[in-house]
């Protein structure tokens, strides 16, 4: 058998605040690395893909292990809750099933007790789980930096494939969704090569609610993983649901605007070609199981 490689040497502090926090990034540049789970962080330092020279323990920091929930402010979520923290928690449960739903799917139950949503976030990876649930219940990531805390909104905070629109001096301390709109319902579907604990080969989710404003008389929202360099939402499917009358025809046709916007490429996991034909696939299918709940 042979030896897996080990753990390069690296320095571990474990921060009392914010502030400590943000001395140290400024002090270490690209050395130093947040740890929250690990479950990505120790792999690529185990792998040689990053030697930082310290390691910055964040989890313990107020907050960032805490979910709240209020009815006019909506959810908070620390960027250290666990996967499996977030998918039990019973106030994600009843007012934002499409975010457990979407936790839940993340790796295996072993991975989701150190997996964070902030790390699946901040990893920027474009099959990230969490991140069109979160796209489509509009998040917003709070970030701290020297000056406070500013709010970027989770359209915008995917720039690149591992990377997002925090700058060096900042860390990830929350994400914050709005209260759920009255009579919503959504669906996070996964493809992977097996039932359980595979990275994503295409991620969609779906989230819609009454709307009297729009001719449809319904939002729908559609986020897409996997198969772009960044999660994104699938704004032209959109389009044809806030403006055609929901129905078979109207779902295929947004299935079909879904799948246009896609830009896969080929790996290992799979071709361009099969991903955007189940793009189609899992929207339309999504779209038809959300109306049913609507319904």
């Amino acid at each position: 058998m042979l030896a897996r490689p080990a753990l390069p040497s690296f320095d571990y502090v474990r921060a009392n605040n914010p502030d400590e926090v943000v001395r140290l990034l400024q002090e270490h540049g690209a050395a130093a690395k947040l740890l929250m789970g690990g479950t990505d962080l120790f792999v690529r330092m185990r792998d040689g893909v990053i030697r930082p020279q310290i390691v910055v323990d964040v989890k313990h920091l107020p907050g960032m292990r805490a979910i709240e929930y209020d009815e006019g402010a909506g959810l908070t979520v620390g960027a250290a809750v666990t996967m499996n923290q977030l998918a039990r928690h019973p106030q994600v449960q009843t007012h934002y099933p499409l975010l457990a739903e979407a936790a839940n799917s993340v790796a295996s139950y072993q991975v989701r007790n150190r997996a964070t949503l902030g790390g699946n976030l901040c990893n920027a990876s474009p099959a990230a789980d969490t991140a069109p649930a979160v796209l489509v219940l509009e998040g917003r990531l709070v970030l701290h930096n020297p000056q406070g805390e500013r709010e970027v909104a989770a359209r915008d905070f995917f720039t690149g494939p591992g990377q997002t629109a925090m700058r060096e001096n900042e860390f990830l301390k929350a994400v914050r969704l709005p209260p759920p709109p009255e009579g919503s319902a959504g669906k996070y579907l996964k493809l992977g090569r097996n039932k359980v604990g595979d990275l994503s080969i295409v991620g969609v989710a779906v989230f819609a609610f009454p709307d009297g404003t729009k001719p449809s008389g319904y939002v729908f929202r559609i986020g897409l993983a996997s198969v772009a360099p960044v999660p994104l939402r699938a704004w032209e499917a959109e389009e044809v649901l806030a403006t055609h009358s929901p129905g078979e025809e109207t779902f295929a046709l947004a299935a079909e605007k879904a799948m246009e916007a896609a830009t896969p490429i080929d790996d290992v996991r799979a071709s361009a070609a099969y991903r955007k034909v189940m793009v189609r696939a899992l929207t339309r299918r999504g779209l038809e199981r959300v109306w049913e709940a609507l319904e």
